[in-house]
């Protein structure tokens, strides 16, 4: 092909957009990797979530939380000794709280969370690109390598690379409409897998679904014009989230961030009092 004008364009071209892709996805992989999923803060940042147990005082930052036990009080990591916030998990893998923990991957030897999800989720986006573009670009000189006299070994290794590329991503596609689907779904994998296996009853499933729009921005960030690239990712601090169902608590006010300025905290008595009925309970 490179022995006409034509083709040498077509195969530059090709080259290009390929390296771009290359590009792309290895900057996702590094960023997945070195950009840590967040996790609860520690005592002298927020002793809020540091866990005090049987110490009969209501916390500030309760009347934000949405996820509880099922017996009315609530989450905390034995581990890390830490109140959890809504959508932590602990990884036993890392040894940490992860907010909003979507799993621990051993591909990038990370977990993926709040702050790294950006990244993973581009990784699957240009690793399927990728071999899309690898499987549909070498088809033709895979097929004049079959019909033509070309050595066993050339025609060998074009087959093997088409078929490993077509293999790798069919699988990839899958994987990335999977994460596709809970990304607009507001799910993480974890919480996919609970509520298939979670009980059923009263306020037994809480769902952070704030349509599509507002379910890619809490995943890939404020920008629209910057969704694809590993930049600007997702605002907040990963510890607190809107729930589309029911409120956690009567008469809470509407959710927001709290603020350092202690006038905006709920009083403590007033938290005492509110019924652990009113919650929304969670294994």
């Amino acid at each position: 092909m490179l022995r006409s004008v034509e083709g040498h364009d077509k195969a530059m071209l090709e080259a290009g957009i390929f390296n771009v892709l290359t590009f792309m996805l290895v900057l996702c992989y590094v960023w997945c990797i070195v950009v840590h999923p967040g996790t609860i803060p520690d005592r002298d940042i927020d002793p809020s979530w540091e866990y005090v147990p049987q110490d009969g005082k209501a916390a500030a930052n309760e009347a934000q939380l949405l996820e509880w036990k099922r017996s009315g009080d609530r989450r905390y990591c034995k581990w890390c000794a830490k109140y959890k916030p809504d959508r932590c998990h602990h990884c036993r893998v890392c040894r940490l709280c992860i907010l909003k923990m979507d799993h621990h991957c051993p591909w990038i030897y990370n977990c993926v969370g709040f702050r790294n999800h950006k990244y993973f989720f581009l990784l699957l986006f240009y690793s399927a690109l990728a071999c899309h573009f690898i499987t549909w670009t070498m088809l033709e000189t895979v097929l004049k390598s079959v019909d033509q006299a070309t050595p066993f070994s050339t025609m060998f290794l074009l087959l093997f690379g088409e078929i490993l590329a077509a293999f790798v991503g069919i699988l990839v596609t899958g994987f990335f409409a999977f994460h596709v689907w809970l990304m607009l779904s507001a799910m993480t994998t974890i919480e996919f897998c609970e509520k298939q296996y979670r009980s059923t009853g009263p306020g037994a499933q809480i769902s952070y679904d704030r349509g599509p729009y507002e379910n890619v921005k809490a995943v890939l960030g404020p920008h629209f014009l910057l969704w694809l690239l590993p930049i600007s990712p997702p605002a907040g601090s990963g510890l607190y989230f809107e729930c589309s169902g029911r409120t956690p608590l009567v008469g809470a006010p509407k959710f927001k961030e709290p603020s350092s300025d202690s006038s905006t905290a709920p009083s403590v008595g007033g938290l005492a009092n509110r019924k652990r009925d009113d919650r929304l309970p969670l294994i």
